[in-house]
């Protein structure tokens, strides 16, 4: 079906994957990561895929400096706390990214279906009480936590979880946290700092799905809301985020 092999996500150079026919997600098995770890091809030049930049988006409570835009890459200082939102609401989705921590334990995420009401008078230094995460943790975070806290992180990971934020709610698909609030993911995906991560998230009827550099890892299902804005984090490390892309499904 395919004239070219699997793209080797780690070259950081190239921005998309090349993908199989619009509506449909296309895996194949990857025997170098194990049994049951599916990579896919993505064809974001596919009718319907928009590319976001600046003129795609609105502060919402963080500092004009805090996101510089340069063409298809946005730089975040991570200071303040807070996020850009996109300038529309979605409901029904998927969109692609690539992000990288410039810092050794950097902490960022995407926040899908962030409801307005979530927003609106939002000060700085908080995040939406709402919304779905779709974590973006560099490795080194898990080092800083547990020397921080003296604790083992065992509530979360740093390659792709999933949650309902605040008043948002989520059934998350196993494995799960284990206070069963999260997605953890089925495998080990991300790479660490300052390499780039490819993202593609799979959002529809309330259902979200996540795969990382290729591999599906986390989801849930039964979001509630599931319409709202898509949001870029800023949480105290900086961070780009490059080559985003979009399409609405029915």
């Amino acid at each position: 079906m395919f004239k070219k092999a699997l793209l080797d996500l780690s070259l950081a150079g190239m921005a998309f994957l090349l993908i199989a026919p619009a509506s449909s997600v296309v895996a194949q098995e990857d025997p170098s990561v194990g049994q049951g770890s599916p990579k896919i091809q993505i064809d974001t030049t596919a009718d319907g895929w928009v590319e976001l930049g600046a003129s795609d988006f609105v502060r919402a409570n963080c500092d004009e400096a805090t996101w510089t835009w340069d063409g298809p890459r946005v730089h975040c200082t991570g200071n303040p706390v807070g996020v850009l939102r996109s300038a529309k609401k979605y409901r029904n989705l998927e969109f692609v990214g690539w992000w990288r921590h410039l810092s050794h334990g950097g902490n960022s995420g995407f926040f899908l279906w962030t409801p307005e009401e979530a927003l609106e008078g939002l000060p700085p230094n908080r995040l939406p009480s709402a919304g779905i995460e779709v974590q973006v943790l560099d490795h080194g975070y898990t080092e800083l936590y547990e020397k921080s806290s003296g604790k083992k992180a065992t509530w979360f990971t740093t390659h792709g979880d999933i949650f309902p934020v605040g008043k948002s709610k989520l059934k998350p698909f196993p494995p799960l946290s284990p206070d069963g609030s999260r997605s953890f993911p089925k495998g080990q995906f991300s790479l660490p700092s300052p390499q780039w991560n490819f993202y593609y998230v799979r959002a529809i009827g309330g259902e979200v799905r996540l795969w990382v550099n290729g591999h599906e890892v986390s989801g849930g299902s039964d979001a509630s809301p599931a319409e709202g804005y898509l949001c870029l984090e800023s949480e105290g490390a900086p961070v780009e985020f490059r080559n985003i892309r979009i399409r609405e499904l029915p």
